[in-house]
């Protein structure tokens, strides 16, 4: 394994990763592994964002269009994926470049993720079979009683967090949390130097993602989302659907929302991934460069550190 640094580049929805990771991979001789849990769906172009082949530059892409809609993809797959593909890049000399805002993967990758019990549908169905008869927050509440740590991580309404942890617990006998701090894999043990994109104020970001979602719903996001629903097979829990923008054009067509009410919806749901990511960002636990969005002097500062540290 090369004992060159991987880069990472990190930043909430919007922020301009993709273009400086682009143009950083020009400068080093890069490769891009895109850390977006959107991304990796084929047929979802538009409401992701997802770089045309143009807007690549003819820079290698990965983990982009690897999974169907109706398929769930971990923060473990991720893992696994990702440093198959570092050490695939650095055996042919070039530099491996992770950039996304899916903090969780980035999360998984650097700092480790914990060898849980592999999902079993009858648990699963039963564990689903509860909530539709109780609520979800009744499950919450259920969790509170073996497992009160993870029930105060995760919100009374991250269904897909909650199902999770009590399916661990069914399967295994122990809480996540035990399970969790167990069987601990290694941190990453490969050098890397991690940047994130931060805007100088949340306005500039907000006005950014409205004008985006917008021309998003001009580009066609109702319509790709209306080819997802006729396809017959998804339903707006799965993973694929609860991304942003998705979710919305899904209750407009639906006839639960006008028009009007999808755009705000789908931008305010946006600006609330936004805020999460950013708070993942000023709580993280690794060394972290901080950019300013925007700033043409991001990319000399990201070349400036990997000078530094090949020296």
């Amino acid at each position: 394994m090369s004992s060159k640094p991987i880069v990472c580049i990190m930043g909430p929805t919007a922020s301009g990763k993709t273009k400086l990771a682009i143009e950083l991979a020009h400068r080093i001789s890069g490769e891009i592994i895109s850390v977006d849990s959107a991304l990796i769906y084929r047929g979802m172009d538009i409401g992701t964002a997802k770089p045309t082949l143009e807007e690549r530059e003819g820079i290698p892409h990965y983990l982009i269009d690897i999974a169907d809609p109706s398929e769930v993809y971990s923060a473990a797959n991720f893992r696994s994926d990702a440093l198959r593909l570092i050490k695939d890049i650095q055996s042919r000399n070039k530099v491996p470049i992770l950039a996304g805002g899916t903090m969780l993967y980035f999360n998984a990758l650097i700092g480790g993720i914990s060898n849980l019990p592999c999902s079993e549908p009858e648990v699963r169905a039963e564990i689903t079979g509860r909530v539709e008869k109780e609520g979800i927050e009744s499950l919450h509440r259920y969790l509170a009683e073996f497992d009160p740590e993870s029930a105060a991580r995760i919100k009374p309404t991250d269904s897909q967090r909650i199902i999770r942890a009590v399916e661990i617990y069914l399967i295994s006998g122990k809480t996540m949390t035990r399970l969790t701090a167990e069987n601990k894999q290694h941190a990453l043990d490969i050098p890397s130097l991690q940047f994130a994109i931060l805007p100088r104020e949340r306005e500039e970001l907000r006005k950014r993602i409205a004008a985006r979602f917008s021309q998003m719903v001009k580009q066609g996001l109702v319509e790709e989302v209306k080819a997802l629903m006729d396809r017959g097979d998804l339903n707006p829990d799965l993973p694929s659907m609860r991304c942003v923008g998705y979710r919305q054009c899904w209750s407009y067509l639906k006839g639960e929302t006008d028009f009007d009410e999808m755009i705000y919806r789908g931008t305010v749901a946006t600006c609330q991934l936004a805020k999460r990511q950013i708070t993942w960002l000023r709580g993280w636990k690794f060394p972290l460069h901080a950019l300013n969005m925007n700033d043409p002097c991001n990319l000399p500062v990201i070349l400036s550190a990997l000078k530094s540290f090949n020296n």
